[in-house]
């Protein structure tokens, strides 16, 4: 909270205290309004006076250094000093404050009494600073668990391009070995991604339709690796205009499926679907196992997205993963 709005917070608070405290008992004490207004501003701002004298000097001076004997001993020594000025305020209104039914109260009768309620000012005001301690604590913890997410996310996100580039790269490497006619328009479909992944998906969330267009590239870029021979299934069906996904969210599980799976057989071709129905999206994929092809660094996409999912969608997901003999299946539903 602003200081601003600390300062009148405290004004309001007081203010509304010794309004209620006046209208009390001012049909209860018979004396003019001067007399008793000055009476019920002088005892209030004594009792305030001690409370901020311990809440701003006293707290931060020893409490919080941990000085507790020298506290304790200052506590004291202020609280009688302000009930000697509180006695002398009583003696100024000797007929209104140090009377009670026509007998006079005694010294120490009213000397504890003021000790007492000093007492109840100042443990207000220390209850008052564990409770902004407390609440600035958390802000912080709060503050630095957000930086070090943001830190998390930016690290796995820059993950993505080498390791997007690096597959990449080598499939047209592949390309051009052979000396392809496809080189060019694979060079081109790989610009077009880079350009999305480099200059357009730095928001926390996108167009879920610039996304897909994004993962139809990537699977472009594959059609023209694997030529002719390649058998890809890929559907999308649902309301998708106006919905967002952050970015690069669904790019593991396809490449996963083209690096580690078969796509050039037609009785089991590499299936893609993609369904958005009330803000939830449904993701299936699934690939027939190429126990040939695997490498060291296989895990590295999957482990970056389930980690994602756990930062930016934390309950609002479930991924089931089937690793069968011949087959490897993704599901994931996810709360847009």
């Amino acid at each position: 909270m602003k200081t601003g709005w600390q300062i009148f917070w405290h004004i309001f608070f007081w203010l509304s205290l010794i309004t209620l405290f006046v209208y009390i008992v001012h049909n209860d004490i018979k004396m003019g309004s001067s007399q008793l207004l000055i009476l019920f501003l002088l005892y209030p701002a004594i009792n305030i006076g001690l409370f901020y004298l311990n809440f701003l000097v006293f707290i931060p001076a020893f409490l919080d250094k941990k000085k507790y004997s020298i506290y304790a001993l200052v506590i004291g020594i202020t609280i009688i000093i302000f009930g000697l000025g509180k006695y002398g305020v009583g003696l100024m209104f000797k007929q209104y404050v140090l009377v009670h039914m026509k007998e006079e109260i005694s010294f120490w009768s009213y000397f504890v009494s003021t000790l007492i309620t000093s007492l109840i000012f100042i443990f207000l005001s220390i209850v008052l600073k564990f409770t902004n301690d407390w609440f600035l604590n958390e802000r912080i913890q709060r503050d630095l668990e957000n930086q070090r997410l943001s830190a998390e996310l930016s690290f796995l996100k820059s993950q993505i391009n080498p390791h997007f580039l690096f597959n990449s790269l080598n499939s047209i490497y592949s390309l051009a070995y052979q000396r392809s006619e496809t080189t060019p328009e694979a060079i081109l479909k790989l610009s077009e991604i880079m350009r999305y992944m480099l200059y357009e998906c730095n928001d926390n969330k996108v167009s879920l339709v610039k996304e897909l267009q994004y993962l139809q590239n990537y699977i472009d870029l594959q059609k023209i690796r694997f030529g002719k021979k390649s058998y890809i299934d890929f559907k999308v069906s649902g309301k998708v205009a106006d919905e967002q996904i952050v970015p690069l969210l669904l790019i593991a599980f396809i490449e996963n499926a083209f690096k580690h799976g078969v796509a050039n057989d037609p009785v089991s071709p590499i299936r893609l679907l993609i369904d958005v129905a009330e803000e939830h999206l449904y993701f299936y994929a699934q690939n027939k196992k190429h126990n040939s092809n695997r490498d060291s660094m296989g895990g590295i996409g999957l482990n970056n997205v389930k980690r994602r999912l756990d930062l930016l969608y934390p309950g609002k997901y479930n991924l089931t993963i089937t690793d069968d003999n011949d087959t490897y299946t993704c599901e994931l539903s996810l709360l847009l």
